[in-house]
């Protein structure tokens, strides 16, 4: 290492040039310098020059020599293996020397080139890093302790899981105590990089620092008041971490914490409030919360409405002084990606509609506001107070009330926006206080929709649908009439934010209020097209989906020459505009299925050129997924969710349409491409052909028929419940299938029934799937009595608890005659679990007449079987409503 490197005058030149040029706003000039940049880097000493520009070349200006480190950080991310030993020697050795230069954005820069060497696997090979860097913290020179800590700091945030290994002979046992030390030091940026450092291994654990969790606890505290706001940033921090990690060590001073945590709460730096909101946050999941918290309500409430403020910059950054910008286009970073939910495949509750999937209720989350830097203090402010609302319930509400009377009708526009966020935000916790007040209420809040700033407009409209549970259980004329007309005035809104919100809103209320709506649907379908003619691109999806939702929510009732006649002229002539490539085809898809399921025979005018191009989607996406195969580097790969929501139409026309698809399905090749989708390696594009699988075979059969022995093995191998839907999807349409094919089946009963008996016995299994499974186990046992019934006593007992719930509908009846079927074959399989049985028939509302007399043979043959003692002695296990049901309906 002695012969020390020098660089060559003219080309040092050049790179200077270079970076210059690289500083130039122009992208011409951008793409030149990448090109050459290329070029350079095929020479091994051009990262010699980098280096030197950093380190040495003090005559330059510091942006200049920061910029000539960061494109060696981007060389060394790219190219670093290829590196001759000697310019990794040089750069490494120029890097130590320098981590104290005197420039706050040099140190910087060189500390960031350290960590990138160090996360390419280095650390391993650069054995004197920590140790010099250790060694450089107790420098006198302030700059170089600062410049070591700012780069143990990002190797600390870069590789936190190896520094806890045994690769590196556990550093941190040195470390950690190092660190501990420097909480004192007399410099803030250095007591805050000492905090940021062991920051890092709270929430993993790590054994270095367990060993000394109370001197780090200690060290905290006496940081608590520290004067530089990062400082205070990195304790609340630590505070919110340990709270998941270390409760036990934190409870003795849980009191302390607290006031404290509420100081900092409202602490003058926004980055610290924000770090200590997220305690309250981090303390309702946990569940020691309500006797931690129930003392100190009367003090957090009123922080936490404090915070959901919008601040002055919040409001400058949302134009919330623009009122009007309808005619503004949206620019398409505004657009964010939109995720297509598959199709899954559920049964009815009683009592309540079909559930799509279970983890779906998370559609209203606190997201009004997704154009600013997405987390901030008001919505973890909001989101605190939410959760913390369904912690406390009303005992909350109690300190909330006396500030909202205030809050709602204050003069001040940015305090009253605030107050109904915080009605928004208590909707879902604090609902039964609530409801004495609501009569009062939402007329207020209807009246806030008209109100003359659009960001009160947009909340409002939010927070009213966090009630429209409420506003659909009252008489419609009071409060839903008047909700849903000043809403739809809203959807027509001149302010783009105000018109998402409503739209969303709209949504919400349609779910809630499904067939209550039938009478204004004129009115609506009035305004939903009329958005249509007005609307820029992001609002446009968003008005897809309130319009699928209405079709979804009022089904049949839309099926009326003039409802067609306004809503499918907008919908085609956007099908027809938009290309086969264009995103935008997602939502307005997942919009036709719904609106064909809707409409069933009115959708037939336009099903033909809908169910071409959904075909053709789906083969195109196939084609292109067979080239990118053969040559990756030739053929990119194409979006699959083209061929999702084209699957998912075809399941909606089926579904719609019924038998008059089966002139469509017989003119195209869509058998041959379900065979390949059902094959896919993406999961979700097996789903959705699982479930058109199940459609068409309810529709036309008779097109089916001839592929199953090729689709039956392939859903045999797709019983597998680690992937939910897939699995339910399959095992739905198996059962569709056997009904269709009656005795025939037989040959498939053995690829299928071991994984369903499996499934139904599986702990932990969602609903959706249990029920599917049972139907399905009944209705194989309906066509191929012979051979399920052997098995029965191995499903029995959950097949009969998953059903009981559900209304009686065909699939429950199909399923039912299967069991009969099956008890009768093999009586002794449901001896032990009869008591199960009789709960399962006794589900029952109003089964045909001829499953009622085979409930009836079952039970009285049992009943005689076991006789009259033993049956009086069998009963009396029943739970009363049970007997009553039995005796009432069947006579034992």
């Amino acid at each position: 290492m002695e012969c020390q490197w020098k660089p060559d005058e003219q080309g040092l030149q050049q790179i200077l040039q270079l970076l210059k040029e690289s500083q130039s706003p122009d992208t011409g000039t951008q793409r030149s310098v990448q090109q050459k940049l290329e070029q350079l880097n095929q020479f091994p000493d051009f990262n010699n020059y980098l280096i030197f520009v950093l380190t040495k070349l003090k005559s330059e200006d510091e942006p200049t020599r920061s910029l000539s480190g960061l494109i060696l950080k981007n060389n060394v991310k790219a190219h670093y293996q290829n590196f001759p030993n000697g310019v990794s020697d040089f750069i490494k050795n120029e890097c130590l020397q320098n981590i104290g230069d005197s420039s706050p954005l040099i140190r910087a820069t060189v500390g960031i080139l350290i960590t990138t060497i160090a996360s390419k696997g280095e650390l391993q090979n650069w054995p004197d890093l920590l140790p010099k860097l250790c060694l450089l913290l107790d420098s006198e020179d302030y700059n170089t302790c600062e410049g070591a800590f700012g780069a143990l700091q990002k190797i600390c945030e870069d590789s936190a899981e190896i520094l806890d290994s045994d690769v590196l002979d556990r550093p941190l046992n040195v470390m950690i105590p190092k660190f501990l030390q420097f909480f004192k030091h007399s410099s803030p940026k250095i007591r805050s990089h000492a905090i940021a450092c062991v920051n890092q291994f709270i929430i993993s654990r790590t054994q270095a620092l367990m060993l000394h969790i109370d001197p780090f606890i200690e060290n905290l505290f006496a940081l608590a008041g520290d004067e530089e706001p990062e400082v205070r940033k990195n304790v609340c921090r630590a505070l919110v971490m340990l709270l998941e990690v270390r409760m036990d060590r934190l409870l003795p001073h849980m009191h302390n914490i607290t006031e404290y945590m509420l100081q900092r709460t409202q602490d003058q730096d926004e980055n610290v409030a924000l770090e200590a909101c997220e305690f309250w946050l981090t303390l309702a999941e946990q569940p020691v919360c309500k006797e931690v918290l129930s003392g100190h309500l009367s003090k957090l409430a009123p922080v936490l409405v404090n915070g959901m403020k919008y601040s002055e910059i919040d409001i400058i950054l949302l134009k919330g002084d623009v009122e009007e910008d309808e005619a503004v286009p949206d620019s398409e970073q505004d657009i964010r990606p939109r995720f297509h939910r598959s199709r899954t495949v559920a049964q009815q509750h009683e009592g309540g509609d079909g559930i799509e999937d279970e983890e779906d209720n998370d559609e209203d989350d606190l997201d009004d506001d997704d154009t600013i830097s997405d987390w901030n203090l008001r919505k973890c402010s909001a989101a605190a107070l939410d959760v913390l609302a369904n912690v406390f319930r009303d005992d909350l509400l109690l300190h909330l009330l006396p500030l909202l009377k205030e809050l709602l009708f204050h003069p001040d526009w940015v305090i009253k926006e605030s107050g109904i966020l915080v009605l928004g935000a208590i909707a879902e916790g604090c609902m039964q206080g609530m409801i004495p007040y609501l009569p009062e209420l939402i007329p207020h809040l209807v009246q806030c929709l008209s109100d003359k700033k659009a960001l009160v407009r947009s909340i409002t409209c939010w927070t009213l649908s966090r009630y429209a549970h409420w506003v659909v259980s009252q008489p419609a004329d009071a409060y839903l009439k008047p909700l849903m007309t000043e809403l739809l005035k809203r959807i027509l809104d001149s302010n783009k934010r105000v018109q998402e919100a409503a739209c969303s809103a709209f949504a919400t209320l349609e779910e809630e209020a499904c067939t209550e709506l039938v009478p204004y649907l004129a009115f609506i379908l009035d305004t939903l097209v009329f958005a249509f003619s007005k609307y820029q691109h992001k609002n446009l999806l968003i008005l897809y989906d309130a319009i699928g939702t209405l079709a979804d929510s009022v089904g049949l009732h839309l099926n009326k020459p003039e409802y067609i006649q306004m809503l499918m002229p907008p919908l085609i002539q956007k099908w027809n505009q938009l290309k086969d490539e264009d995103k935008d085809l997602f939502p307005l898809l997942e919009c036709l299925s719904s609106v064909a399921t809707a409409l069933q025979s009115g959708f037939l005018p336009y099903c033909e050129p809908v169910y071409q191009r959904c075909v053709n989607l789906v083969q195109k996406t196939l084609a292109q997924a067979m080239l990118h195969q053969s040559q990756p580097d030739v053929y990119e790969a194409p979006d699959k969710d083209f061929m999702i929501v084209a699957l998912d139409l075809l399941s909606g026309l089926a579904e719609g349409l019924g038998g008059n698809i089966e002139q469509l399905v017989a003119r195209s090749n869509i058998l041959t491409l379900m065979y390949q989708c059902m094959q896919d390696k993406m999961p979700e594009v097996r789903q959705s052909s699982f479930a058109l699988l199940g459609d068409l075979t309810k529709a036309c059969f008779q097109h089916v028929k001839p592929c199953i022995a090729d689709f039956m093995p392939i859903l045999g191998t797709n019983l597998n419940p680690e992937l939910i839907s897939v699995c339910n999807n399959a095992t739905w349409a198996i059962g569709e299938i056997s009904i269709q094919m009656g005795s025939e089946m037989q040959p498939y009963v053995s690829m299928v029934l071991h994984q369903l008996i499996e499934i139904i016995n599986r702990p932990n299994t969602p609903k959706t799937l249990l029920e599917n499974t049972a139907i399905t186990i009944g209705r194989l046992g309906y066509v191929c009595p012979q051979e399920v019934a052997p098995m029965l006593q191995q499903f029995i007992r959950p097949w009969c608890t998953s059903l009981r719930n559900i209304r009686d509908n065909e699939e429950k009846d199909s399923a039912f005659r299967g069991i009969c079927t099956m008890i009768t074959v093999n009586p002794g399989g449901v001896v032990q679990d009869f008591i199960f049985f009789c709960d399962a028939v006794a589900s029952w509302v109003n089964p045909k007449e001829d499953l009622r007399d085979m409930f009836y043979k079952i039970l009285h043959g049992f009943k005689n079987q076991v006789g009259e003692e033993n049956w009086r002695r069998f009963s009396d296990q029943f739970p009363l409503p049970l007997k009553e049901r039995l005796t009432a309906f069947y006579g034992v």
